[in-house]
């Protein structure tokens, strides 16, 4: 009799190679993604050591993290050295025949949107990128974790990597979402009531009804903030909402590869009876939307909520570490959320930059106009792809004349490590995935939503509930 497994231990188990004497097992790597920031610098590094890539088809890298995203771009970046990395980049690539991405290019984007666009990442594939948000494509259903450089110069060179197995969690999200949530409220609600954490040393399943109910650009975003949740990586199965995705994107098989391949896919789910080690189980039916007020995740509540009491928290460093928070944001316990004003508005990164997160976002704003106090208010679509299909569909005409500026795609905004950021000591509302202190700059208050209420506080000029917005 077969052993129940969970969808992690088929796919761990179908790209094993060998198990080592440490505990460790080799794993194969079917993609590997390179981007403007580590690519460069693991690419020379073999170089200098006289190795090759193992198998350069297998390889890919687009441009993100460090180019410039305004429109009419150039080599040039905010950063001294970008313009060398970038440079660099095309010319290791170049030697060794492997795709890039590169600006003018619609394929390019962040590497977590484009590869999933462009069909390279599927469902079943292992992949790995030296970026910590990588585990993105496991809402595609792939086997996706992000690695260090010099564990990338390993993978390009035997295109296999050793590791320990992680413990199994399923995170089982129930019932129907009200109007204006979406899958970034689902993930904040969850590392808020469990801590950011929670997941440390597990793979995260996401499933239960309100995960299969979501598109596939949904299930990624769950996947893309399973890092801050603290997991080693998260997936969500397979189903027909992802087979529908898939078909006819460039990279994907077609014909009779695309049945062997859908026939293939449809086996990637975990056993009714599978066992996990450790199980979660939210009913998100009437769940609101959720803005973080702190410098983690997990300092998470609702959009109609108030600043929370550090003196209410019975455990010493949680309430030192609030305390703490709430001095960098400048924020008072007892505050109502939606009387916090903001000074700019970014709508991008890999977490919420794809083309059902801009529509979202259009739809709050169209005919409207953006707070007059508002010093900022950008738009960084994921990837160019998403680009041009926002400008077929109007979106960025909508995004303009309510006032946000409207860029090329990349990084941007999400981190300071490209250069950009806001003014001085100003408070974000931010679609990005982390708000720890100076993460958008020398102390800039990023708050995290979801893109309508990143929408919804535009309009208001401060932090929003975007029911309200709308209604």
């Amino acid at each position: 009799m077969t052993t129940p497994r969970s969808l992690f231990a088929k796919l761990w188990d179908q790209h094993r190679i060998a198990r080592l004497d440490d505990g460790a097992e080799l794993l194969y790597l079917d993609r590997i993604i390179l981007h403007d920031r580590s690519g460069p610098p693991a690419l020379r590094a073999m170089a200098r050591a006289h190795r090759e890539v193992l198998d350069p088809y297998l390889v890919f890298g687009t441009l993100d993290h460090v180019v410039d995203t305004t429109i009419g771009r150039t080599d040039r970046t905010l950063i001294p050295s970008g313009q060398e990395f970038i440079r660099a980049f095309r010319e290791e690539t170049g030697k060794r025949g492997i795709s890039l991405f590169d600006m003018g290019d619609a394929r390019q984007g962040i590497a977590h949107v484009a590869m999933p666009e462009q069909g390279i990442a599927l469902p079943g594939l292992s992949l790995v990128c030296a970026d910590s948000h990588t585990g993105t494509v496991g809402g595609i259903g792939a086997l996706a974790w992000g690695i260090g450089i010099s564990e990338m110069e390993h993978a390009l060179v035997t295109q296999t990597l050793a590791l320990k197995r992680p413990k199994t969690m399923r995170i089982i999200m129930n019932g129907q979402l009200a109007s204006h949530i979406s899958a970034k409220d689902l993930v904040l609600h969850l590392i808020g009531q469990i801590g950011a954490n929670g997941g440390v040393g597990y793979m995260a399943e996401f499933a239960g009804d309100a995960v299969t109910a979501l598109d596939i650009e949904g299930r990624m975003t769950l996947c893309n903030m399973g890092v801050e949740f603290g997991a080693w990586s998260a997936i969500v199965a397979p189903d027909e909402t992802t087979f529908a995705y898939f078909a006819g994107r460039p990279f994907a098989p077609r014909g009779a590869m695309w049945d062997h391949a859908v026939a293939h896919w449809r086996t990637l789910r975990s056993d009714d009876d599978a066992i996990f080690d450790r199980d979660i189980t939210l009913d998100v039916s009437g769940l609101a939307p959720q803005i973080t007020w702190g410098t983690s995740p997990q300092h998470v509540i609702n959009a109609d909520g108030h600043i929370p009491y550090p003196e209410a928290l019975a455990d010493p460093v949680s309430r030192q570490t609030a305390e703490g928070a709430l001095r960098y944001m400048g924020l008072t316990p007892g505050q109502a959320l939606c009387d916090i004003p903001v000074d700019a508005v970014f709508i991008g990164s890999c977490t919420n930059a794809r083309i059902g997160d801009l529509r979202a976002a259009a739809a709050m704003l169209r005919g409207r106009k953006i707070a007059p106090t508002l010093k900022k208010a950008i738009v960084v679509p994921g990837s160019s792809t998403v680009k041009l299909q926002a400008q077929a569909e109007g979106l960025d005409a909508v995004f303009t004349e309510a006032g946000f500026e409207w860029r090329e795609s990349g990084c941007s905004l999400c981190f300071f490590g490209g250069g950009e950021t806001f003014p001085p000591g100003a408070r974000v509302a931010s679609t990005t995935n982390r708000n720890f202190e100076n993460r958008q700059g020398p102390g800039i208050r990023t708050h995290l939503m979801s893109p309508a209420t990143a929408a919804a506080a535009a309009i208001t000029g401060t932090l929003a509930d975007p029911r309200r917005v709308a209604s």
